[in-house]
């Protein structure tokens, strides 16, 4: 088809640029305004995506971009993988029992002793050694392959829903006040020459905070008491040899942290959370300075 005389050749167009990143290109417009917009600027909208004004209102007032994401019940980020922390978890509890296996160094160096040698001696190693490292790595030290494989079936079954709903920041906290507050109730009445280990008090952590949340949804509880009960039974079985310490200080601290993330306020959500947990481990520290006080 020839030109008309007197036309002008049509330019190319040159594709939109995103309004506030002018050097990447898109072929996304906001659903309000219409300006293009970058995947890093755009906001899921209920119908298409928004850009970050129109999210916040012409006054710059508003919600944030950030406050228009998906929530958990506890104010946690909703994410691809609600099961990452808790895959590490498992991961973490893995290499250290390959470790113990291969070496019982390993398992000398990372068990919870309270004292050795015990009085009248003066202590050398353990915790009132000042090796306080023992409260944490005894958390994912397994020597028993029954002991690994039960902690980490709980794991991954109460885990996995828990991460879920508390969001993983929230989850990882939960885990680790209730871990290092069974250790230290264990640290306080157990006997200070005995050595234990495991992640169970973590994990009784966890079915705290699974009852917790069970009740917060008004979800049938029978089954999950009915399963903390038969584990409370075996924990208090004198012929199983476990530290019962453990398990009630976990399943305590679980069940207070628990409460906490799924009851605060949505206006001091992040603060009565996080002071929940930072109480508890100011409770940590106070009972294995006292009980370090008392074998020294």
């Amino acid at each position: 088809m020839e030109q008309a005389p007197g036309g002008s050749r049509p330019e190319a167009r040159t594709p939109p640029t995103c309004y506030r990143h002018p050097d990447r290109e898109t072929g996304i417009r906001c659903t309000r305004c219409d300006r293009p917009i970058c995947p890093e600027c755009m906001v899921n909208a209920s119908v298409g995506f928004q850009c970050p004004d129109c999210v916040r209102g012409t006054s710059g007032g508003g919600p944030s971009p950030a406050a228009a994401r998906p929530r958990t019940i506890a104010g946690g980020s909703v994410t691809a993988d609600p099961r990452l922390v808790t895959k590490i978890l498992i991961g973490i509890n893995l290499a250290v029992f390959i470790a113990v296996q291969v070496s019982k160094t390993v398992l000398n160096d990372v068990v919870l002793i309270g004292a050795w040698p015990p009085a009248p001696f003066h202590p050398t190693e353990g915790v009132a050694g000042g090796e306080w490292w023992r409260m944490v790595t005894s958390m994912f030290a397994h020597e028993a392959v029954w002991h690994f494989a039960f902690n980490m079936l709980g794991l991954w079954w109460l885990g996995g829903p828990l991460e879920a709903a508390l969001g993983r920041a929230r989850y990882l906290a939960l885990y680790f006040t209730s871990g290092l507050a069974g250790s230290a109730l264990t640290y306080l009445l157990a006997s200070p020459s005995s050595a234990t280990l495991g992640a169970s008090g973590a994990i009784f952590g966890l079915f705290g905070a699974t009852a917790v949340l069970m009740r917060r949804l008004n979800y049938d509880m029978r089954p999950i008491i009915a399963l903390l009960v038969i584990n409370l039974i075996f924990t208090f079985n004198p012929a199983m040899s476990i530290a019962w310490q453990a398990h009630i200080g976990g399943l305590v601290a679980g069940v207070v942290v628990g409460y906490a993330m799924v009851h605060a306020p949505r206006d001091r959500r992040a603060l009565v959370q996080y002071g929940t947990c930072a109480l508890v481990l100011a409770a940590v520290v106070l009972v294995t300075l006292l009980r370090t006080a008392q074998l020294t």
